[in-house]
């Protein structure tokens, strides 16, 4: 091993030690604010629930920004992708298990269609990710409304109801006193066990994170940069197809108003947070789960001790600034020893 990849372990493995010890701080405080009320089993439950939407929106963020990309279309993806799988269902004479896959698979395709059509301008014709991710928001949030009428689609069938609200080991937890296991939040720790290691321990990941580093050296250096970048706008695609069926799922219905709100602020937020640059070349999934759970804690501890929502609004930008803030002071700090 090389002094330069010693001192880069080292480096990586003093960050997660700083995380931790802030994170279990920050726990302790609000716990004791809100007078054990945060540690309590329903409540911790309730926060991983909560968080679960904007971290499987975040993994597809993570990806992109890795590669000093964005994806602002993510929030609209969610919409489209929602509505056209309450339209599939409503519209197949199928129930159980083959119902619910053939819904979820035209939602993926949909959502990895709209990831390809983002990718095309940006390594085709050199776009800036920006402009390219902001006009697909538009179209697609367009296409949704155009497609539902401006209106909810509710399911003509209930066999989804499970998947949105229903949880794993409802007995066991019961004869203990504990809450189960939201069956979305098995969903979310699925998709983080896959994509993180689809980052971590795959050519492909290595690829992603060596263009976000150098894009110009990747290409030197024999890397299809193309074929990369445009699949890392088809898994941001896919995850917001994800999420949107587990919104249809849980409200029984496709909706052009889901996913419109600050859905696409908070994944960003959870993976700015969570340690990822947005120079592009740094970045782990473990990182952007850590960074929803913290924003999602530091909201639902807002809201256990009663502050106005239009100041959480305030407070999750403070907290945006101060992790882009500190990661700047980070690298100048490196760029010095």
């Amino acid at each position: 091993m090389t002094e330069a990849t010693k001192r880069e372990t080292r480096n990586y493995w003093l960050r997660v030690l700083a995380a931790t010890v802030v994170f279990l701080i920050f726990i302790a405080v609000i716990n004791t604010a809100a007078h054990g009320a945060f540690l309590r089993p329903g409540n911790i439950v309730t926060v991983l629930r909560q968080i679960t939407y904007n971290f499987v929106l975040a993994i597809g963020e993570t990806f992109v920004i890795i590669t000093a990309g964005i994806d602002l279309s993510i929030g609209s993806l969610v919409s489209l992708c929602g509505v056209v799988m309450a339209l599939v269902a409503n519209s197949l004479h199928l129930t159980g298990f083959p119902l619910i896959a053939v819904t979820l698979l035209a939602g993926l395709a949909v959502g990895a269609l709209a990831g390809y059509t983002n990718a095309l301008p940006v390594v085709k014709l050199n776009l800036p990710p920006f402009i390219t991710t902001l006009a697909m928001m538009q179209v697609a949030l367009g296409i949704s409304y155009m497609l539902s009428g401006g209106r909810p689609i509710a399911l003509n069938v209930t066999d989804f109801q499970n998947t949105g609200y229903g949880s794993f080991f409802g007995g066991l937890t019961s004869a203990l006193h504990l809450p189960g296991i939201p069956v979305p939040v098995i969903w979310m720790l699925v998709a983080g066990v896959f994509f993180s290691m689809l980052l971590t321990r795959t050519r492909f990941g290595r690829h992603v994170l060596a263009i976000g580093g150098n894009e110009e050296a990747s290409r030197l250096a024999g890397i299809n940069v193309a074929r990369t970048k445009t699949l890392v706008y088809v898994i941001g695609g896919l995850c917001a197809a994800i999420v949107g069926f587990l919104y249809l799922a849980l409200f029984s219905s496709g909706s052009p108003q889901t996913g419109t709100g600050n859905e696409m602020l908070a994944a960003i937020a959870a993976v700015v947070v969570g340690g990822t640059s947005l120079m592009g070349g740094r970045g782990t999934i473990v990182g952007t789960f850590f960074g929803a759970l913290l924003i999602g804690s530091l909201n639902n501890a807002m809201n256990l001790l009663n502050i106005d929502s239009y100041l959480q609004m305030v407070v999750l930008g403070a907290v945006i600034l101060l992790a882009v803030a500190l990661d700047e002071l980070r690298k100048r700090y490196l760029s010095r020893t």
